[in-house]
């Protein structure tokens, strides 16, 4: 089955407002096993907007539209698809009467005329109920075409789709999309798809896909099956296989697990704390670990030690040190981490210190140079980085580095 998704409005045709939905959209429908081939956005111009949906449907089986249901008189895509459709506006009472409820239960009293536009729905409609605003969803079908519209606020638009519109898709497709995701870290992707080629090269059911993202590579497996147990058995051997050639690298099996959350389950399980020494990141990676729920248990203290006087203040490093090797040095980064475990009393510090540019580089020592060191007990681990890109670029990998060196030695020095 395709599927086409038109995003509606203005506003991201100028760029005041980044395209989530479609994106988020995107990734639904293909876990659903729909095919998707085209996405169009459209402003709000009922005329341009009527040929998008006309010449969707003549592509796709299923058009999922965003935005264009509000109150004001530019919100015209219900009114678009009901011409299209040849469909007329009636009043659905039910959700008149949940507009009357939302507006009572909010500060603002009394009711806009122009909200109740939003009861006016085309004749025969499923009605989607929006808990998060006055605009309700709606499932159009007629003559075996399917137009589905949803709300464009994000926080209206995901709740209606993933409570009410996955299960209508679902029902339409005889077989269950089930997937599993594998998470690596310190490979490329065309590394990772270079150690993968003969299961991609020969996959029928399921199939894999590689997912390039900032310092990490993600491998999609997903199956076709008619349940969820028949597809469990087609994706776990897969999924077994890709762990046992990447090994170590391999940080997670799960889709909502980030690497921050690996690193501060691993911590509690193990009765762990940590700290974070900080030059060229400044503060990124206590950033990332403490944006995670119950980080406290185990997040003694981060440093952001910018100068090289901070370096020896709050970190012990030697004056010495940083005179004969550089604040920017694998000594430096070494003796950052172990002052950070005496200063904080923590059973693990990571430190970082390198050259984020664009200014600083030279010929010995260029932008982008970066070490890093961890300290456990009597174990030190170091690491030395060239990364590529510009100032963002290049911390945003170091903080993902600095993550997984703190997994790796934890699973060196205690296992999983």
């Amino acid at each position: 089955m395709t599927v086409e998704v038109i995003s509606v409005g203005t506003e991201l045709l100028l760029g005041n407002i980044v395209n989530t939905n479609a994106c988020f959209l995107a990734q639904r429908c293909a876990l659903l096993g729909l095919s998707m081939y085209n996405q169009t956005v459209v402003g709000d111009n009922p005329k341009r907007l009527g040929e998008a949906v006309r010449e969707a449907l003549l592509r796709a089986d299923l058009v999922i539209l965003t935005g264009g249901l509000g109150p004001t008189e530019d919100d015209l895509t219900k009114e678009t698809c009901a011409q299209v459709l040849e469909l007329p506006l009636v009043e659905d009472s039910h959700t008149r009467q949940r507009i009357e409820e939302y507006f009572k239960n909010s500060i603002f009293k009394e009711i806009p005329d122009n909200n109740w536009k939003q009861a006016m729905i085309p004749e025969g409609a499923m009605v989607l109920d929006n808990d998060n605003g006055t605009a309700p969803g709606l499932i159009l079908e007629k003559d075996h075409r399917r137009l589905i519209l949803l709300p464009g606020p994000p926080e209206e638009m995901i709740p209606l789709f993933q409570g009410q519109v996955e299960p209508y898709l679902q029902k339409l497709r005889p077989e269950l999309i089930a997937s599993r995701m594998v998470k690596i870290c310190g490979k490329g992707e065309s590394q990772v798809e270079k150690e993968l080629l003969d299961l991609i090269d020969g996959q029928t059911n399921p199939t894999i896909a590689t997912y390039a993202k900032t310092g990490e590579v993600h491998v999609r497996v997903t199956a076709c099956a008619p349940n969820q147990e028949v597809a469990d058995r087609l994706i776990r051997p897969v999924v077994k296989e890709i762990k046992k050639r990447f090994g170590i690298c391999v940080y997670s099996t799960k889709e909502e697990e980030t690497l921050e959350m690996t690193v501060v389950r691993l911590l509690k399980k193990h009765e762990l704390t940590v700290a974070t020494a900080e030059s060229c990141t400044g503060g990124l990676v206590a950033g990332r670990i403490v944006n995670v729920p119950g980080a406290s248990d185990v997040f003694r203290e981060g440093f952001v030690t910018y100068s090289n006087k901070a370096k020896r203040k709050h970190l012990d490093v030697s004056k010495s040190t940083i005179k004969k090797y550089g604040a920017v040095s694998k000594e430096t980064a070494r003796e950052m981490a172990v002052g950070g475990v005496f200063a904080t009393d923590s059973d693990i510090c990571v430190a970082i210190t390198g050259l984020a540019g664009p200014d600083g580089g030279t010929e010995e020592k260029p932008v982008g140079l970066v070490y890093m060191a961890c300290c456990m007990g009597d174990h030190v681990m170091t690491e030395k980085y060239q990364f590529k890109g510009n100032r963002d670029k290049i911390r945003e990998q170091s903080v993902v580095r600095a993550l997984d060196l703190v997994r790796r030695m934890i699973l060196e020095q205690r296992g999983k």
